[in-house]
């Protein structure tokens, strides 16, 4: 569970249940339990079961360590109501279950799912697409070949600067004849075939019709993402009615900004910063579909799939590229939530916005759904969304910037068309594409130790933002660090070892205090003269 997952490909939120099921049907201790003066074997009670799934998800890339004991309890009963496990009476199909000690059982029957029957409607509609464009500029060319060669590579640090310039054979492209005018609607399928191009090699996938319909890619939406951006690189919309309200904006900007908001001027009162975050997560909570849309939930799904130490980069650039294909309206809403919510869990100064969870973990879990979750439902959709959201929050800068390079190989394609360089099947096509480098082989201690995700790293930075932080009054310092360590006791324990170097933080000294009363047998005087 900790080093693989099912292959990339259609259905992967199944094949996760699937492989979840079968690892807690398999690992999970049986033994004899007694309840009501009644002995049962090959049972175990709920808490037994949530403390050891709870391991089990922490420890999978494909959840990740920040996977909450509610989550956990939360998948338990969809396990009752899918009847993955029932209780000792052999009752399921709902989802009472506690976090207490009542008793459960393995049913005889198997908890793996299906997989529904649309992958081979969704191979005849590419293929009546491509043979529709067949005397277009070029169609999609497959990489079986050489995506096969190509499986285990990574992206170096440097492939987004230093570009490679690989050669396309006459297998990969059809070209128009001579002198052809490049029209509108040749650029656009340049951009469509370029962009999933690059996703296949990215994915390493045989054929990227597995995961993305060609007419998901919308050109005019990539073309709008890659040109209308402020200096900040977030999109700006020609129409205002898509963007967000005036007031959801403004309330946006104020908790970005706490408690230095240059929006609001009015009088604030206690809980104040609670009720702007409330407003801002119903709008969000209440969209018609999620930000990064139903339609391309299969993809992201499947790009959880590389989130692991030695593949943060492939990651970070298919991330990159699938969120160019959002309508603009969505991805300006995603940029300006994935910035507001990173800045709060930030921001030391950030008034406690919930009684028992951080500010990191109120995000992950309040936003998580209206970022990416599936049109029919699915029973890891939270999970898998938190995963995701916690990424995006440690990597929105990288991901929802524009890609240069993407640029650079559209108007290589078009110059080439235009100057007629291309005449013949014979020739080929200049086209830039990511710089790749084997994967080092690294023992298991060493990957025990890569494994610790960037989340984790953003929230030892937290830490470190307390410690540090000038402006936080003794007390309240104290009871931040206190907060911290009952959340994220590992890694308070590795800042702090000890309890000196917990007490040099605030220069405890031990007093030595006077004694009130001197314990000296004083000398005795005689009383006579």
């Amino acid at each position: 569970m900790e080093r693989q997952g099912p292959p990339l490909g259609p259905y992967r939120a199944t094949k996760l249940w699937n492989e979840v099921t079968t690892s807690f049907r398999v690992g999970m201790p049986l033994r004899k339990h007694r309840q009501h003066l009644k002995k049962y074997s090959n049972c175990f009670t709920a808490v037994e079961a949530v403390d050891w799934l709870y391991d089990l998800l922490r420890s999978n890339s494909n959840f990740g360590p920040e996977v909450t004991r509610q989550q956990t309890i939360q998948l338990l009963r969809k396990f009752l109501k899918n009847h993955v496990i029932e209780d000792i009476k052999g009752r399921w199909g709902s989802e009472s279950l506690d976090d207490n000690n009542q008793l459960f059982r393995f049913p005889a029957t198997s908890p793996l799912k299906t997989f529904p029957q649309r992958h081979t409607e969704i191979k005849k509609t590419n293929t009546e697409y491509f043979s529709k464009n067949k005397d277009g500029i070029f169609k999609l060319r497959n990489l079986s070949q050489k995506t096969s060669k190509k499986r285990g590579l990574h992206f170096s640090q440097e492939n987004t600067e230093k570009i490679n310039h690989e050669r396309i054979t006459n297998e990969d492209l059809e070209i128009a004849p001579d002198n052809q005018e490049i029209s509108q609607e040749d650029v656009e399928e340049v951009w469509r075939y370029v962009i999933m191009i690059y996703l296949q090699t990215i994915l390493s996938l045989p054929s990227i019709e597995e995961l993305l319909n060609p007419n998901q890619v919308i050109p005019q939406y990539i073309m709008y993402n890659m040109a209308n951006t402020s200096k900040h690189g977030v999109v700006i919309l020609q129409d205002k009615s898509d963007d967000l309200p005036h007031w959801v904006l403004s309330a946006m900007k104020c908790l970005a900004n706490w408690p230095r908001s240059n929006d609001t001027n009015n009088l604030t009162y206690v809980g104040f910063e609670r009720d702007v975050f409330k407003t801002i997560a119903d709008y969000f909570l209440n969209l018609p579909e999620p930000l990064l849309t139903f339609e391309y939930y299969e993809l992201f799904v499947n790009i959880l799939g590389l989130l692991q130490p030695h593949l943060e980069r492939v990651a970070i650039n298919a991330l990159q590229l699938c969120c160019l294909l959002l309508p603009p309206p969505n991805r300006r809403k995603l940029q300006l939530l994935m910035r507001m919510i990173s800045r709060m869990s930030q921001n030391v100064d950030m008034p406690k916005l919930h009684e028992e969870i951080g500010t990191r973990s109120l995000m992950i879990n309040t936003f998580s759904r209206c970022v990416l979750c599936c049109a029919e439902e699915v029973d890891l959709d939270e999970l898998l969304a938190s995963r995701l959201v916690s990424f995006l929050m440690d990597h929105h800068q990288e991901i929802l910037q524009v890609p240069t390079y993407l640029q650079a190989a559209v108007e290589k394609h078009l110059d080439y068309i235009k100057k007629g360089n291309v005449k013949n099947h014979g020739d080929g096509l200049v086209v830039p594409l990511p710089t790749y480098s084997y994967c080092k082989q690294i023992s298991a201690k060493e990957f025990d130790e890569q494994k610790i995700s960037t989340s984790q790293a953003a929230i030892a930075e937290l830490l470190e933002n307390i410690v540090r932080s000038k402006s936080l009054p003794l007390k309240e310092k104290r009871r931040k660090l206190k907060q911290f360590q009952k959340e994220y006791p590992l890694i308070y324990q590795k800042r702090f070892p000890t309890t000196e170097s917990e007490a040099a933080l605030f220069d405890d000294k031990p007093t030595i205090k006077q004694p009130m009363l001197n314990l000296r047998n004083p000398k005795l005087h005689s009383l006579r003269y």
